[in-house]
């Protein structure tokens, strides 16, 4: 008796018509023949399709939905205007029972032409420019839909292609959250209580134009997260599924889940302080004697380097959160009893130096100590991020105006390296391990490290050598003019500053250095 004033009658069975009764929407149009088995959307005007759908997937069972405006449309490029209301039964479960009211008489449907699909490009910046409006809006969800066998020759396939574009456009938020990644392979940004199936509209559209596809799909959650890392997220997740072969659609969703998670996790790392340092001594190679340390991030114990999370936050725009914890943590440990004097160099991603926040940061955690800046460097890492030098340039020259050494880790001969030297101001450059361990035996590797040596010593600029790990290395660096030594050779990290180093007998042990 809910629906006795209703000009139709539907029930749906997971999104398909299992039953209708009632008058159509215009003469020769009968619901209980011409809409039994097909899918709900393909009855509805594109412009409604989302509205209704989000309105069923959040029935109560046993409680009546709100009305909701639709068209449906008739078959020959018109429509007639409806209210529509959805009930669910629990015992009849997943049935949804519909009425429709019939407003107005039939009409034109305006001939809108469907935006085209974006690239991937586009769909990282859509879903950035909707997270960023913030507010209440709804929860977000990324579909990925793969459809084997639709790259082809042929005007039935060029026309399913055109066909699938415009079903999954219209299936995206606001019917322009669509891409075309590649010939077999798309995302679309959804509401997530938008549970249409995209793999039959695929299905369908491949159907009309005579092609049999079996198109895989994926769903990964967004949600609500920071816009920024909500975009990088998606990136990661997308150049993964690009890089697989015919199962990616399979797992894009679990690739997605796992990235968030992972952000989440290392979020909640950095907020509790979750790691320690490992302190490893940088010495003069002429006397062997400790002239700083080099506190090492280690997560889950001191063995475990972080290559893989520093990646990951680097690529999610999570780093400056850690590379300001990591300042303050061991600028803490500095400060303790038996620490003395000891010169440390802490290590930030060239990420942290796009932006003034990690300056500021470490200057204010130095403003009440301003005598321990004086014992302080910063080791700039992933220089392949520095992109506006002379932007960069300007916060190196805030941290060394306040008295901070800068250095260039991991600096090779490539010309973006001589540019780096050339256009930053800075105090030390850390030569890559990959020339230190092959010097001995290496000619080129020697006359390379040979001409940087002699550069930057004409730019007071004072080296280090990193990993050397054997006697020869270690006098083929010292011999080339190299002012100082990192690796095994002289010490491994440890969890607090330990001055006595390996050397030959006759050379000194234990003395600590000025900066130089």
């Amino acid at each position: 008796m809910a629906f006795a004033s209703a000009d139709v009658l539907l029930e749906l069975d997971r999104g398909r018509v299992a039953f209708a009764l009632g008058a159509g929407p215009a003469p020769g149009i009968d619901p209980a023949t011409a809409w039994a088995g097909q899918s709900l959307d393909d009855l509805l005007d594109a412009s409604c399709r989302n509205a209704v759908m989000a309105r069923i997937a959040g029935l109560q069972p046993g409680v009546r939905s709100t009305p909701v405006d639709i068209r449906v449309l008739t078959g020959d490029g018109r429509a007639r205007a409806a209210s529509l209301r959805a009930f669910a039964l629990p015992e009849l479960a997943p049935f949804i029972s519909c009425a429709l009211s019939w407003e107005g008489a039939v009409h034109d449907v305006p001939a809108e032409r469907p935006k085209a699909a974006l690239d991937a490009r586009g769909l990282l910046q859509r879903l950035g420019a909707v997270l960023a409006l913030g507010g209440t809006g709804p929860e977000l969800t990324v579909d990925f839909v793969q459809v084997p066998g639709l790259d082809g020759e042929g005007e039935a396939r060029r026309r399913a292609n055109a066909a699938i574009e415009t079903r999954l456009q219209a299936h995206s938020l606001d019917q322009a959250s669509a891409a075309r990644l590649a010939p077999d392979r798309f995302a679309l940004i959804r509401e997530s209580s938008d549970i249409s199936d995209l793999a039959e509209a695929v299905r369908a559209a491949g159907a009309a134009e005579g092609l049999d596809l079996s198109p895989i799909t994926s769903r990964g959650e967004i949600g609500r997260c920071e816009a920024a890392i909500a975009v990088r997220t998606l990136r990661l997740a997308l150049e993964d599924c690009l890089k697989d072969g015919a199962d990616a659609g399979v797992h894009f969703g679990e690739r997605l889940k796992r990235t968030v998670q992972d952000a989440d996790r290392f979020r909640g790392i950095v907020r509790e302080r979750q790691f320690t340092l490992a302190w490893q001594p940088i010495v003069a190679l002429d006397t062997r004697a400790v002239h700083h340390f080099e506190a090492l991030t280690r997560f889950g114990g001191a063995g475990q380097a972080p290559t893989g999370p520093i990646s990951m936050a680097e690529e999610l725009g999570l780093i400056e959160g850690l590379d300001l914890a990591v300042a303050e943590k061991a600028l803490g440990q500095l400060r303790q009893p038996g620490f003395g004097l000891t010169k440390a160099a802490i290590n930030v991603s060239a990420v942290s130096l796009t932006s003034d926040a990690y300056v500021q940061g470490l200057l204010r955690m130095t403003a009440s100590v301003p005598d321990i800046r004086k014992r302080l460097m910063v080791e700039i890492t992933e220089t392949t991020a520095l992109q506006d030098l002379d932007a960069a340039n300007a916060r190196i020259g805030a941290l060394r105006n306040a008295g901070i050494k800068v250095c260039l880790d991991d600096f090779g001969v490539g010309a973006a390296s001589l540019d780096y030297l050339r256009r930053l101001q800075i105090d030390v450059v850390k030569i890559d391990g990959g020339f230190v361990r092959d010097i001995a035996a290496d000619r080129t590797a020697r006359s390379m490290i040979g001409h940087l040596v002699e550069l930057c010593r004409d730019m007071k600029v004072l080296t280090v050598a990193e990993m050397v790990e054997t006697e020869p290395q270690a006098d083929a660096v010292r011999a080339l003019g190299v002012d100082y030594g990192q690796g095994w050779l002289f010490g491994r990290p440890t969890a607090v500053p330990a001055v006595t180093a390996s050397a030959p007998a006759g050379r000194r042990r234990g003395e600590v250095a000025s900066w130089g």
